[in-house]
């Protein structure tokens, strides 16, 4: 029997399994997925953008992996991106690591919206630097927008010629700019990990391991742990007793057969999308609505980042292949509330690069360059030549917004998929309409000579969080500030589905820092769950 077993290997799994076993737990982690080699990834084929349309792209509907499960999207807004394998949705990521800021943890106190978290800023300090080792990021102290923190453990991506330009934009605008942190070596750090050598696709794997994916990070030194990683596990039910405590986990192996797994404590790390769909089929007589469902709460309160964004062309070459394609800076100066911007809370701007020969051809994020006659002479105008300006909302949540189970789409082993609804508000197209104006100004100001904007990235469901969310009070909230479930104490919630609210920043760093302390409370009440110390 299992100390702790874990359902998902992702960012959050792995960093939690990593440090429960090292203190001396019995973990088994059950993965959907399994490994990926680095040295397959696409980027080393001259067909990579190829790939990244179809057998690598982010959103399992368009990718059917045999890992994947469907997602009927059908009413949501913004389609999902995810991804099941060892190191989870990190094997496709950009790898910007932000830390959320200290307001981002009591917008109710600050701005009479959403909710506060049962925790701050400074709860989370210490495993934030944890993780920051653990995964080593890339960056530069002294940010006046943030708290001041740890000296990075590798200096900062080298910016590029956009950013370089659009900095002194921001510069002669008086707005806020800083170098992105990044979880990518700039040198090599860790095992066997090597520099980045800026050959741009980040999102389809790093051969060179300097991309911090959680395979190569936390799971290595897992291993060496002692933990036991089960993968092509489909798990589809946690088990409970009839008091409705958790007792483990069932799941489909390899081979389709139905197995089933016993823990004294059962931690989901599926994605803010996996969790709630397991906790809702793990109906019983204690939990008929699904596992810790009393209050109707799984599965709501379903928050992305919805992202518009702004591309600006420049005569000049700006050699947008060159680098890491997500990471270079980023803007906070509308990332507060000021109501005289006609909304509540903010939005950041991250620079990212241009596209390769076939993205620009044919659009991904980014605007395609139309075909049929000057197709060719305007492709030589902009490949290259671009750079653009990503709009991160800060999505507040709305109970409307949730996960249900399907009645239309099932996974390869009969399994409801998950449904998303999802809808933006007023307030959100408030930010990304003054977000696109401020970003148009921006790359007027660096004398871009033509400017694309894009209202929402609908392909951009890449942080999936709330779905089980975190509050001090169990009629308001799914779990406690340490991560674990009001009604089921001996469930523990590790991934993104467990925010009160979703920032205007990428979640991982948080995710993870969550999960260490989630997993940090554990070892402290390890004798009240019967772990030997």
């Amino acid at each position: 029997m299992d100390d702790v077993l874990i359902v998902g290997a992702g960012a959050s799994g792995a960093a939690a399994a990593w440090k429960l076993a090292t203190a001396g737990f019995k973990v088994a982690c059950l993965e959907q997925g399994t490994w990926v080699n680095p040295s397959d990834t696409p980027s080393l084929r001259p067909d990579w953008e190829v790939a990244r349309q179809t057998t690598h792209h982010p959103n399992p509907n368009v990718r059917h992996g045999p890992a994947d499960y469907p997602v009927d999207d059908r009413d949501a807004a913004i389609k999902p991106f995810l991804y099941n394998a060892v190191g989870g949705s990190t094997i496709l990521w950009g790898a910007h690591f932000p830390r959320f800021r200290p307001s981002d943890f009591k917008v109710k106190t600050l701005d009479g919206v959403a909710d506060d978290w049962p925790l701050t800023y400074e709860d989370l300090a210490p495993y934030y630097a944890e993780n920051d080792r653990m995964m080593g990021v890339s960056g530069l102290s002294g940010d006046p927008g943030n708290p001041p923190r740890e000296a990075r453990q590798m200096p900062p991506v080298p910016p590029g010629r956009a950013a370089l330009r659009m900095a002194q934009a921001f510069d002669r605008l008086g707005w806020h700019w800083w170098p992105t942190d990044v979880a990518i070596n700039t040198r090599p750090y860790g095992a066997n990990r090597g520099a980045c050598n800026n050959c741009g696709p980040c999102d389809l794997g790093c051969p060179q391991g300097a991309r911090s994916a959680t395979d190569v990070t936390y799971w290595p030194q897992a291993l060496k742990a002692g933990v036991t990683l089960i993968t092509n596990a489909r798990a589809f039910e946690v088990e409970t007793d009839s008091q409705g405590r958790a007792t483990g986990v069932a799941y489909y192996d390899a081979d389709g057969v139905a197995q089933r797994r016993r823990a004294h404590v059962v931690a989901l790390a599926a994605n803010g999308l996996g969790t709630p769909r397991l906790m809702l089929l793990s109906r019983s007589r204690r939990f008929p609505n699904g596992l810790a469902n009393d209050t109707d709460l799984v599965g709501r309160r379903l928050m992305h980042h919805p992202t518009g964004m702004v591309t600006g062309t420049f005569a000049e070459p700006m050699e947008g292949w060159r680098g890491p394609f997500a990471v270079s800076i980023l803007s906070q100066q509308f990332y507060e509330t000021d109501p005289s911007r006609g909304f509540t809370r903010g939005y950041q701007m991250q620079l990212i690069r241009s596209d390769g020969p076939v993205g620009t051809a044919v659009g991904g994020y980014l605007p395609r360059v139309p075909w049929g006659p000057g197709h060719h002479a305007r492709f030589r105008q902009v490949f290259g030549h671009t750079a653009s300006l990503t709009i991160t909302t800060e999505d507040l949540p709305r109970p409307e917004n949730r996960v249900t189970l399907s009645d239309a789409l099932k996974d390869r082993h009969g399994i409801p998929a998950p449904k998303m609804t999802y809808t933006l508000d007023d307030n959100t197209w408030a930010m990304i309409r003054h977000g696109i104006a401020s970003a148009t100004r921006a790359f007027t100001e660096a004398g871009a000579v033509d400017i694309t904007p894009q209202d929402l990235v609908v392909n951009a469901g890449f942080h999936l969080m709330g779905t089980a969310c975190m509050g001090a009070a169990p009629a308001t909230s799914v779990v406690d500030a340490n991560s674990r479930a009001h009604a089921c104490p001996n469930l523990v919630i590790l991934d993104g589905s467990v925010f009160t609210t979703a920032a205007a920043l990428n979640p991982t760093s948080t995710i993870q820092a969550l999960a260490l302390r989630a997993a940090a409370a554990l070892i402290r009440d390890r004798a009240r769950i019967g772990v030997a110390a």
